[in-house]
C-alpha cells in the first residue's frame, strides 16, 4: 500500500485516530518498546515527506532513520520502554500492552471522538478509550506504521547503547535475538542483566541434556 493507502485507511473511521505498535517481544536480550502516534494535521507535503512509510519491518534502517525525525515533529507521540525486570516478572505479552497503554493514555485526549488503532490481534488491558485491533495494521494504517517506525527505531538505538556495554554479543547486529553467534556469546561469556532469562530456558535445558550426553 502506498502512503496515500495509508492515510486513506486511518480516514474512513471518521475518528482521531492514535495508532500503536510495538518492537521487540521477540529478542532474548534487551526491553520491548511501543510507540503511539496521532496525526492531528495530515497535510499533502507530510504524506510526500512520509511517501516511503509502511511497516517497519519492511523498511531497511537506513529508511526508517530518514523519515524518523518526520514522523516525531509532526504528530503527537509517545514512545515507552519496559525494561527486562519487569519483563521477567509479568512476561513479555504483559509487558508489551502495558507500554502500549502507556503510550497510548499519554496522548488519548478525547473519549467520544478518537480511536485507537492496535497492530495484532489483542486489545490493550485496562485502557479506557475506544480501540481496535488490526492485523496487519502496520501494513494497512498510517498511524499505526508511523508507531511502528518510532519504536523500532528507538529499540535500536537503545540496543546500539548496550552493544558499546557488552560488545562480545553483538547486539549492534542482532539487536538480542538469539541468533547462534548471540547463543554461543552467552555459553562463552554468561548472562548479562539485559538478558531475558526466561527466553533462555529451552537452551539452557538443551545444553545441559548434551552435557549429560557427552
Amino acid at each position: 500500500m502506498s502512503a496515500i493507502d495509508l492515510f486513506e485507511f486511518d480516514k474512513q473511521f471518521n475518528k482521531t485516530i492514535i495508532g500503536t505498535d510495538e518492537a521487540g517481544r521477540g529478542p532474548g536480550a534487551g526491553g520491548v518498546f511501543a510507540a503511539a502516534v496521532c496525526f492531528e494535521k495530515i497535510s499533502n507535503s507530510l504524506i510526500q515527506d512520509l511517501s516511503i512509510l509502511n511497516d517497519s519491518k519492511k523498511l531497511t534502517p537506513k529508511k526508517r532513520e530518514s523519515i524518523f525525525d518526520c514522523i516525531l515533529n509532526n504528530t503527537e507521540n509517545k514512545i515507552v520502554c519496559i525494561e527486562v525486570e519487569e519483563i521477567e516478572k509479568i512476561n513479555i505479552l504483559n509487558a508489551s500492552l502495558k507500554a502500549m497503554n502507556i503510550a497510548c493514555s499519554s496522548i488519548a485526549k478525547d473519549k467520544e471522538n478518537s480511536l485507537t488503532l492496535i497492530d495484532g490481534n489483542k486489545l490493550i488491558r485496562n485502557y479506557t478509550y475506544r480501540q481496535q485491533y488490526i492485523i496487519k495494521g502496520d501494513s494497512k494504517s498510517a498511524s499505526i506504521a508511523a508507531a511502528s517506525v518510532l519504536a523500532k527505531v528507538s529499540r535500536d538505538r537503545y540496543m546500539l547503547k548496550l552493544h558499546e556495554e557488552y560488545p562480545m554479543y553483538n547486539w549492534a547486529k542482532n539487536a538480542g535475538y538469539l541468533t547462534k553467534e548471540h547463543l554461543d556469546a552467552i555459553d562463552k561469556y554468561g548472562l548479562t542483566k539485559y538478558h531475558r532469562t526466561s527466553f533462555l530456558r529451552k537452551h539452557f535445558e538443551k545444553a545441559k541434556q548434551l552435557t549429560l550426553l557427552d
